[in-house]
C-alpha cells in the first residue's frame, strides 16, 4: 500500500485511482516514467521545477497532497469494481473532511462519475462538494490515456490552479485560458 502524502492547510489534495504496479512497488504515487503527473503538476505552475516521485514528500511544501480512490494496486484502472471505486469514494469524503484542503482533484473521469455516482460529469470544476471541499474532476495522467496530450493535462491542472487563486510556482504564468 502506497500512503497517502498529506500535510496542513492543503490547497489541493489531487487524487488518483489507484496505484499502478510499478507505483506499487517502489511506495510512491504515479511512479511509471510515462506517467504525466509530475511534468503537469510543474508546467501548470503547482511547483517550481518537475520534481520526482521520489520527491513526492516535498508536495506538502507546495501545499498539495495526494491519495488514491482505491489502495488496492492493478496493472490498470479498468481492473477496479464499480463498487471498490464506490467504497473508495465514501472513504476518500471522510479523508478530505478531516484534512480540510481547498480542493479535492480527481485524475480520472471515468473513476469519478463511477465513484461519486455522477454518470454525466464533464472534466473541470463540479457543482458538488466532497468532504466540504470544491471538486475538480480532471483527466487521468496514465500515459496508457492517449486522449490526453500532456499539454492539456497541464492546462487543465493550470485552470484549477487559477480558480483557486494560486499564484503560478514555475516562473512562466500559464493562467489556464485554453
Amino acid at each position: 500500500m502506497i500512503d497517502d502524502v498529506l500535510g496542513p492547510d492543503l490547497d489541493v489534495l489531487f487524487c488518483g485511482i489507484n496505484p499502478g504496479l510499478m507505483s506499487e512497488a517502489r511506495g510512491q504515487h504515479f511512479a511509471r516514467p510515462g506517467n504525466r503527473f509530475w511534468p503537469a503538476l510543474h508546467l501548470s505552475g503547482f511547483t517550481p521545477r518537475r520534481l520526482t516521485p521520489d520527491e513526492q514528500h516535498l508536495l506538502p511544501l507546495y501545499g498539495l497532497g495526494i491519495t488514491n480512490i482505491v489502495a488496492r494496486p492493478s496493472a490498470t484502472a479498468a481492473e477496479l469494481t464499480p463498487q471498490e471505486l464506490r467504497e473508495g469514494a465514501v472513504r476518500l469524503a471522510g479523508l478530505v473532511a478531516r484534512t480540510r484542503p481547498k480542493a479535492l482533484a480527481v485524475l480520472g473521469i471515468s473513476a469519478y462519475r463511477t465513484g461519486f455516482a455522477r454518470p454525466k460529469a464533464v472534466i473541470g470544476p463540479q457543482d458538488e462538494l466532497v468532504g466540504g471541499a470544491r471538486v475538480w474532476a480532471l483527466p487521468n495522467p496514465s500515459g496508457l490515456n492517449a486522449h490526453w496530450s500532456l499539454d492539456r493535462i497541464a492546462d487543465q491542472l493550470a485552470q484549477l490552479r487559477s480558480a483557486l487563486g494560486l499564484p503560478s510556482r514555475s516562473g512562466v504564468d500559464t493562467g489556464g485560458g485554453g
